[in-house]
């Protein structure tokens, strides 16, 4: 199991998404059909963008809760004063990647910046992906 967590700005188009997700996958060396959940933070909920992304991959979208996206703000692994301002975490990304994958997760890499789109992949512990 692999979270994809996404941040992006508001009014991002779906295929911007994708290709963003796309393009992180080729820098990560993951094949995309292991990716098994998107995950966003609860301010993203209703972005079409985000929406229609999910759609297209045929993955479900995890919105986290503000106390989720809290839980795990110890276990980020790089920090944007941006994000920050803009969403109230560090990165929004790999704190959705995180609490989506579940308690004991790891983030297998920082958060990938493509074309305003950030991308961060997490797994479980036990999950050796």
């Amino acid at each position: 199991m692999i979270v994809a967590g996404i941040g992006c700005r508001g009014g991002v188009a779906a295929s911007a998404i994708v290709t963003a997700l796309e393009q992180a996958c080729t820098e990560a060396a993951l094949e995309r059909d292991r990716i098994t959940a998107l995950a966003t933070g609860f301010r993203k909920a209703e972005e079409p963008g985000l929406r229609e992304a999910a759609v297209r991959l045929h993955l479900p979208l995890i919105v986290c809760a503000a106390d989720e996206l809290t839980s795990v703000e110890s276990r980020l692994l790089t920090f944007s004063e941006k994000s920050l301002a803009v969403t109230g975490y560090g990165s929004l990304s790999e704190a959705a990647a995180l609490a989506a994958a579940g308690t004991d997760s790891r983030l297998l890499f920082p958060r990938f910046i493509v074309a305003g789109v950030t991308i961060a992949f997490a797994t479980p512990s036990g999950d050796n992906s």
